[in-house]
């Protein structure tokens, strides 16, 4: 969109547009051209998770070439730097119109930039960098930090999602081989609720797509079209009919039965989901399910998935389930655990995060239930109760090319006791012995061993990624 479209949106005049690229940092970025040493030529830096997340000490990468997109091509015009030179001097700053110039006459607007990055979907330690980012013309060694917001910010969220979600489906597929003795259908055990909690409908469009990685489950239609988009996957998720209380209590407390089966009546097949806590739960599960619709449940071509929606979850799950054995019967796994009827299952969605889904498993487990009877909605606790301290994301210089040699840039406050000590000099990655991921100066990597390869030079994309390869990666056994 140009800067006219844009502007023809507002609702006052003499708008600007958002969208300016010469906008998207932080305002004290503005004045770091001039700070740098005489004679600095070229600036590297990096991004990586600093430390772990409670007990997760791996993240999955993801997300950057959603930016690298949007950061293709000529991103920088003659009219987004007349615009941005008086907007932002009325914000106290004389920008570096000279180089921003630069930039518009010798590269028509591209940016002059090498990032090199691990392959998305790739599993890394904590403490490994994920991406490298250097200027490839030295009248622009300025561009590197100044697209510190940006980019930290188009790695930081999705790859903080991912990994949550990574870490959560593990979970749950190591619970299901211990009750169920296979992670048939795990894809489908954690599924995203989170569209109406994010912050924005791009926050939950990108990170419902990094969720989308390890799962099959969303709610979150945004997810499906960034996946498709950015990387070529025709339907990365699914989901089912389900009623919410606006529809389940809609003929009042005495009709509640009416309803419940005229959702059964109205998907005669397939998966469905009902909420059922709308006045009493139990009731709802003995009486209208197990009672007077159990003979339509079984008729059914299909499963009716009870969502109970209150109450603590740890206590109303194993609760739920062992009432609906009793009025639709169950079978034992192999391991020696509960399993429902096939045409019933239950769906947890309140008070759902990382910590209560291991909590409820371990309490079904405890009461010899099957893993199989249950599937978690995650809302809140997926895409928006998380921040860039969750990881500890950072970007950081490690490095300046000055007269004529490289030069070390790092940081080691004192007061900080080692937490935020960054790394000196040209950061690369490599495989050890043992093929773990281990962060190594670039220096000392062997060449074509450096796991950060070029994606991005000078306004191009130099690799996609697919959706298939993305998963594939995060899981290679699957």
């Amino acid at each position: 969109m140009t800067i006219q479209d844009r502007s023809a949106q507002a609702l006052f005049p003499s708008a600007v547009s958002i969208d300016n690229l010469i906008f998207d940092t932080d305002s004290y970025k503005l004045s770091h051209f001039t700070q740098y040493p005489d004679g600095t030529e070229y600036v590297s830096s990096y991004i990586e998770a600093r430390s772990p997340w409670d007990a997760i000490d791996h993240v999955i990468f993801f997300g950057l070439q959603i930016e690298l997109t949007k950061l293709r091509g000529a991103v920088v015009t003659q009219a987004m730097l007349d615009e941005a030179t008086p907007f932002l001097k009325a914000h106290g700053f004389e920008i570096f119109r000279d180089g921003w110039q630069h930039i518009i006459d010798v590269h028509g607007g591209r940016l002059p930039v090498l990032i090199e990055a691990l392959p998305e979907g790739t599993v890394v330690p904590v403490r490994v960098p994920q991406l490298r980012i250097e200027n490839t013309d030295p009248a622009c060694f300025w561009l590197v930090s100044y697209l510190e917001t940006r980019l930290l910010r188009a790695v930081w969220y999705p790859s903080t999602v991912c990994s949550l979600s990574f870490a959560v489906n593990r979970s749950i597929r190591e619970k299901m081989q211990i009750t169920d003795g296979s992670t048939q259908g795990a894809e489908f055990k954690l599924h995203d609720f989170g569209a109406r909690g994010a912050v924005s409908a791009d926050a939950a469009a990108i990170g419902g797509a990094a969720h989308l990685v390890n799962s099959m489950g969303t709610d979150t239609i945004g997810a499906l079209a960034v996946a498709r988009n950015f990387y070529g996957a025709e339907m990365a998720g699914f989901s089912i009919p389900a009623s919410e209380h606006s529809t389940m209590t809609a003929a009042g407390v005495g009709g509640e039965l009416d309803q419940m089966r005229r959702m059964l009546r109205a998907n005669p097949t397939g998966i469905i989901a009902c909420v059922s806590d709308s006045y009493d739960l139990m009731r709802a599960v003995r009486d209208y399910w197990g009672d007077a619709l159990r003979d339509e449940v079984l008729a059914r071509d299909g499963v009716l998935v009870v969502r109970p929606d209150s109450g603590d979850p740890v206590q109303i799950v194993p609760e739920v389930i062992e009432a609906l054995m009793a009025r639709f019967g169950y079978s034992t796994t192999a391991q020696g655990y509960r399993l429902l009827n096939d045409k019933v299952r239950v769906l947890q969605g309140d008070g759902v995060n990382k910590d209560s889904i291991v909590q409820i498993m371990e309490a079904m487990i405890a009461r010899g239930l099957a893993i199989g009877n249950i599937a978690f909605g995650m809302g809140g606790g997926l895409l928006q109760k998380l921040d860039r301290d969750s990881f500890g994301y950072a970007m950081k210089a490690s490095a300046i090319f000055r007269d004529g040699a490289w030069h070390d840039v790092f940081k080691d406050p004192v007061t900080a006791k080692g937490s935020k000590t960054s790394r000196r000099g040209k950061q690369g990655v490599m495989r050890s012995d043992s093929c773990a991921l281990v962060a190594r100066p670039a220096a000392n990597i062997p060449k074509g061993a450096d796991a950060l390869v070029p994606v991005f030079r000078d306004g191009e994309i130099l690799v996609r990624h697919s959706f298939d390869a993305v998963r594939a990666r995060a899981w290679p056994a699957e």
